[in-house]
């Protein structure tokens, strides 16, 4: 899967750059519920339209880093590959704990967070979590209408609209979910990921540091639910990691199913950093 998500990325930056649509995909393998809930996304217009005036505000007005459709999909794949397995491992899934759901449930709140987390963007970018909130409550209730009936859609609207606000840094989490999604946004820090404001001359800590950053791999781990490995070409992309995964890791309720390692993969570099192990 990672390798079919590296080339679905390079694809649709390259589709976003020509203003082509962006399709939003995940492998959804027999869950019903994740099939209809990925089409209704498709279909709606305004979803879209939202996720590129986030873009907007985002590249073009503070010369920050992709917050659009590519983004969106990256960060819903890498939440729903972290979900399944934390789920493999047997760490608990709010829906299914509290709510008595599924864990295909659990997978559509992951998803559906995933997919209007940022829409606030479109608002403003300062505190957008909180105008994420505004813009997700209807837009989530109509992409669930004919998934499920009132009260599971209840049920699953109230969980993803926590994982949206939760997913900045500082706010807590209180299920696997929302942690997973707020991991997940983190880990979008390949190269190329903050071309615009790398390319723009805004060559800053953050910028040199996200262009140091080769690949980011998602695995079981020997002895622990979830190893997330960050190949380097260079030791600046360790701000990255302190700076932007190590304190959303910490302030989620997964820090101790996870074992973040970054190497230095260039025989280049002088290896300021051979091994950091989070």
């Amino acid at each position: 899967m990672e390798r079919d998500l590296t080339q679905a990325i390079v694809e649709d930056e390259d589709k976003a750059a020509h203003g082509e649509r962006v399709y939003f995909t995940v492998p959804a393998r027999h869950n019903v519920k994740l099939q209809a809930l990925v089409s209704h996304i498709n279909e709606d217009e305004e979803l879209y339209q939202l996720w590129r005036c986030a873009n907007v505000n985002a590249v073009d007005r503070n010369y920050m880093s992709d917050h659009g459709p590519v983004h969106i999909k990256i960060v819903a794949n890498l939440a729903l590959k972290l979900l399944r397995l934390l789920h493999e491992a047997g760490v608990p899934l709010g829906i299914v704990r509290e709510h008595e759901m599924t864990p295909e449930d659990a997978e559509v709140v992951v998803v559906l967070a995933a997919a209007l987390h940022d829409l606030g963007i479109a608002i403003h970018r300062e505190n957008h979590e909180e105008y994420s909130l505004i813009l997700a409550k209807d837009k989530a209730r109509e992409l669930l209408t004919g998934i499920y009936p009132v009260r599971e859609r209840t049920i699953v609207l109230a969980e993803v609209l926590h994982a949206i606000i939760a997913h900045h840094w500082d706010v807590p989490c209180y299920t696997t979910e929302a942690s997973v999604v707020k991991v997940a946004d983190a880990l979008d820090m390949t190269h190329g990921r903050s071309r615009i404001a790398f390319e723009s001359g805004d060559v800053n800590i953050h910028s040199v540091s996200a262009q140091a950053i080769d690949a980011v791999h998602i695995r079981k781990g020997d002895g622990i639910p979830v190893e997330i490995e960050i190949v380097m070409a260079n030791s600046a992309g360790i701000f990255q990691v302190d700076n932007l995964l190590k304190r959303k890791l910490h302030n989620s309720t997964i820090a101790r199913y996870v074992r973040v390692v970054a190497k230095v993969a260039q025989d280049t570099e002088r290896k300021i950093v051979e091994t950091y192990v989070l």
